[in-house]
């Protein structure tokens, strides 16, 4: 996928979520943190800190797992989700794994939530 479509999609995403959640997420982790509780399946509440990077690191894991790159190994007695690498990322800069990033959260998006962007 080429930048332009990234951005373009990405642009489309937050359009979507703004309608949908009523706010428009700022940036990437704002949607990561969006996908992070989803993926938690416990609803919306407080969380710590802790928690929320968490969160970040669960919609990480996710989204990235749609390219092969982790998959889930099993839930904690908390009901967290815990994931293992499985194909070691290619080393990019940080715009390039940004890019990298949005790219797999709109395909969550279109794959497994239904979102036609």
């Amino acid at each position: 996928m080429q930048d332009i479509e990234i951005q373009e999609d990405w642009k489309r995403l937050l359009k979507f979520l703004h309608s949908t959640v009523g706010k428009k997420p700022q940036d990437l982790k704002g949607v990561l943190f969006l996908i992070g509780v989803q993926e938690f399946g416990q609803g919306a509440r407080p969380f710590s800190k802790e928690e929320k990077q968490d969160l970040m690191h669960i919609a990480i894991c996710k989204v990235l797992s749609l390219g092969g790159y982790y998959e889930l190994k099993g839930f904690d007695e908390q009901g967290w989700p815990h994931w293992e690498l499985v194909t070691k990322l290619p080393s990019f800069d940080l715009l390039q794994q940004e890019e990298l990033l949005k790219h797999f959260v709109c395909r969550y998006f279109r794959e497994e939530v239904g979102v036609h962007l």
